[in-house]
């Protein structure tokens, strides 16, 4: 994306009074963000919806000048700048609603990789926590070594999944609830600087942005919408993994929960998860790699050709056939509303469609047939 449309994007997300829901409307309404800031003045004849209160947010040249030193920072850091419109940017991410409208990355994974997913947990993990975190990542990367490991960087649970994928060779992404200039908490900083060259960080937070509180939250929506699945390893009745398990829950992604014993107080919140049907009990990678179908052959081909009439199986034809219906696409949200297909078991299926080179993710996380 062009750097002046970044840059109106990453304002549009610092106006005051305009939060990300309505920063989605205002840029499906206008098309592009260049557009609403180069026509301020007449936005309220083009988009009779906005409101007085909407189009005085935008008199602040100050933001502007902010986010344009903020992209200069960016620059000169090596930190990518990724809008919801990019290549590189989470395409899992992008189908949440109020995804962010950009995000700062600093590392080399995919943000795209074929298999993601979110461990999370206690920041008071036990030695049963560790334990888990560490016997599970090892035989995640034998049965799944493509396989990109997402947490918080915090204190517990976060940390031992991070370290546990760099110590088995895993990518492992830390979402951060404040900006790339500093590492919160600071004693993670070694490793936070291990996981740029095997992973990454990744914030919707500018520099200078503190870890307050409710930045946490924010955080936790980021964890849930970048992977195909939440894992709580431990967690008390109330906690911020229990936050991230019901936002994942909410984009109609897959959670699942390691059980304890019912008089450990780090294991009742995943015990009342499994007991309210709003995780799937797990006790090893095996069960995840069947429950997620991602029991497939580890060698990829590099390119296959499309047939001219190839074999579909009755979910493919499905989608195809819900695809030519709609010649301006679908995204993901809506295939799996149409067609009743599980959005775990759908992502396999597009990810399918496009080897084949049947179908092709576009912009806005939209799927069109080639």
């Amino acid at each position: 994306m062009n750097t002046q449309e970044t840059l109106y994007r990453l304002a549009l997300t610092q106006l005051p009074g305009i939060g990300i829901n309505h920063a989605h409307n205002l840029l499906q309404a206008a098309g592009n963000a260049t557009f609403l800031f180069t026509h301020t003045k007449e936005l309220r004849d083009l988009l009779p919806q906005v409101s007085p209160r909407l189009l005085q947010a935008f008199d602040h040249p100050e933001i502007l000048r902010r986010c344009e030193a903020e992209l200069t920072f960016a620059e000169k850091n090596h930190i990518a700048c990724l809008t919801s419109d990019d290549e590189d940017y989470p395409s899992r991410l992008r189908e949440c609603s109020d995804a962010p409208l950009v995000l700062f990355y600093q590392g080399n994974a995919d943000l795209n990789s074929r298999h993601i997913i979110s461990m999370v947990g206690t920041r008071n993990a036990t030695g049963y926590g560790k334990a888990l975190c560490d016997r599970f990542i090892h035989d995640l990367q034998e049965l799944m070594p493509d396989t990109l490991i997402v947490s918080g960087l915090a204190y517990g649970i976060d940390i031992h999944a991070h370290r546990a994928a760099l110590q088995y060779q895993l990518d492992t992404i830390g979402v951060l609830a404040h900006g790339l200039d500093r590492i919160y908490p600071y004693i993670h900083r070694h490793t936070a600087i291990e996981m740029t060259t095997h992973g990454g960080l990744l914030t919707e937070f500018m520099s200078g942005t503190n870890p307050d509180r409710q930045n946490f939250v924010k955080r936790n929506r980021i964890v849930a919408g970048i992977s195909d699945a939440t894992i709580v390893v431990e967690s008390a009745l109330k906690g911020g993994s229990l936050i991230t398990a019901e936002i994942a829950d909410s984009y109609h992604r897959d959670c699942f929960a390691f059980p304890g014993r019912v008089d450990d107080t780090y294991s009742e919140g995943c015990n009342r998860l499994i007991y309210s049907n709003r995780a799937i009990l797990l006790q090893s990678a095996e069960e995840l790699v069947k429950a997620m179908n991602w029991n497939r052959p580890k060698e990829i081909p590099a390119a296959i050709q499309r047939q001219l009439f190839p074999e579909l199986n009755a979910e493919e034809t499905q989608v195809v056939q819900l695809l030519q219906k709609q010649t301006e696409g679908m995204q993901v949200n809506s295939l799996v509303v149409e067609s009743n297909i599980p959005i775990t078991r759908m992502s396999g299926i597009l990810f399918e469609l496009e080897l084949k080179g049947i179908i092709r993710n576009y912009a806005g996380g939209v799927y069109k047939l080639v």
